[in-house]
């Protein structure tokens, strides 16, 4: 059986939707912006709502999967039919929840998409350890399946009342849709992000360093100037390809152009992290976590910790945790989830009083202040290791909200800015290995 083309699916897709008058009031269209441009509008992607409006034809699928056959020859119709076969593959695993049973013993849509995501990343950037370009292939394939992915965010909106003037002049109240909120502050700054990462990826094209190893710089490489390769990771992570400088090191401006690709990657880093901590700190906690929690917060966090966080004194998580002597991620993400029980415990205290006399009201009340004042302590401690250790995974109760999270725009959020985070700390961490190794070379 013949594929059908592009022109076919139009004319079927048309005349299906003109017969239908009624179905496209009171729905919303998507903003215009400057094609190919992010900077066309600054919320390229959302509805708008048109209250009195008729639904415009729908774009062809092929066309926008971006999967559309070209008329070139056998090999490029072969590779559109491909690709339309694996976003099918895609599609059909978010529609059964990865239950390819069909029992609906699947996840939930909201995990379906968070893993959908998060296995789109694992697949492009999961070899990326090294300062060059993305692959073009690698780079369409990121653009075109998670424009598939975030389009379901265009089609979450909330209701807010208005007014629809008719044609003699008259106005009547109407419940009118626009985006959600959390959707329509964060989702047009997580692909600027994403945006800005891919440009410090395309900007190594011609570097004065590679990586030990590389035989096409190894060929060219002349002898009066060997390389120097250097790392300070030691004994970790010693699978991670070796950055090589020359006898001099670097000149003054590549050294610059990197100092400055760091420190923008690092600030994305830190806005990525920040958008992800938000949108967790929204999802509910779910009910199987709550009921591990201690009943005492001390008992989580330890009798070195709870000294710490109780002094009277001015507090400083930054010296807390130099008291700790915490050196390795595993010690961090253990440490992590002590102070984050502990603190919920705290909070849980501090919401719930139950006195029976006036004495009984005045304990109840200290004891209430000096419980969120340990919850207070607890969060400052906690967000300070997860920068402290940026590349710490995830903790017990982000991966427990992750995975009992029903809400589909929250997972979309979480995910999106887990996986730009996890790339923008990749990109620092590697910018860092070519300065040491520039470093090492110049004090030889």
């Amino acid at each position: 059986m013949d594929t059908p083309t592009s022109s076919t699916w139009e004319e079927g897709s048309q005349s299906d939707y003109d017969g239908d008058d009624g179905a496209a009031s009171d729905v919303s269209s998507e903003c215009s912006g400057e094609p190919g441009s992010p900077y066309g509008s600054p919320y390229p992607r959302w509805p708008v709502c048109k209250l009195a409006a008729r639904m415009p034809p729908p774009a062809p699928l092929l066309q926008r999967l971006g999967t559309e056959p070209r008329r070139g020859g056998a090999r490029d119709r072969k590779a559109g039919c491909t690709e339309l076969q694996l976003m099918k593959e895609r599609f059909s695993k978010l529609l059964l929840g990865e239950d390819m049973s069909g029992g609906g013993k699947g996840v939930s849509t909201a995990a379906a998409i968070s893993n959908a995501i998060t296995n789109l990343y694992a697949t492009v950037f999961g070899s990326c350890h090294r300062l060059e370009p993305l692959p073009v292939e690698k780079k369409s394939m990121w653009r075109r399946e998670m424009d598939c992915l975030l389009s379901v965010c265009d089609y979450i909106v909330e209701f807010f009342p208005s007014k629809d003037i008719l044609p003699d002049g008259t106005t009547r109240e109407v419940m009118a849709t626009r985006p959600r909120s959390d959707i329509y502050v964060n989702l047009p700054a997580l692909e600027k992000l994403d945006d800005m990462l891919l440009e410090i990826l395309d900007g190594f094209q011609k570097t004065e360093f590679w990586y030990l190893n590389d035989k096409a710089h190894k060929d060219s490489c002349d002898d009066s100037a060997p390389c120097r390769p250097a790392s300070h990771r030691g004994e970790e992570r010693w699978w991670l390809p070796v950055p090589c400088v020359t006898k001099s090191g670097l000149t003054e401006p590549a050294r610059r152009d990197l100092r400055q690709k760091h420190d923008c990657a690092s600030q994305i880093h830190k806005a990525a992290m920040a958008i992800n901590n938000g949108i967790l700190a929204e999802i509910k906690i779910p009910e199987s976590y709550t009921q591990t929690l201690p009943k005492c917060g001390r008992a989580s966090v330890g009798d070195a910790l709870y000294r710490g966080m109780s002094f009277p004194g001015k507090f400083s998580p930054e010296y807390l945790l130099d008291c700790l002597e915490i050196s390795s991620e595993h010690e961090a993400l253990e440490a992590a989830d002590r102070v984050e029980a502990a603190m919920h415990v705290w909070r849980r205290k501090a919401g719930h009083g139950h006195a029976r006399s006036p004495w009984g009201a005045v304990k109840d009340l200290m004891e209430s202040d000096k419980n969120v004042m340990l919850a207070s302590r607890a969060e400052d401690a906690l967000l300070c290791l997860k920068h402290r250790f940026p590349g710490l995974s995830q903790t017990t109760l982000d991966a427990s909200k992750i995975q009992h999270n029903k809400d589909v725009g929250q997972a979309v959020l979480e995910s999106y800015s887990r996986v730009l985070e996890s790339l923008a700390y990749t990109i620092v961490t590697c910018i860092d290995d070519v300065l040491f190794a520039d470093e090492s070379a110049r004090k030889i």
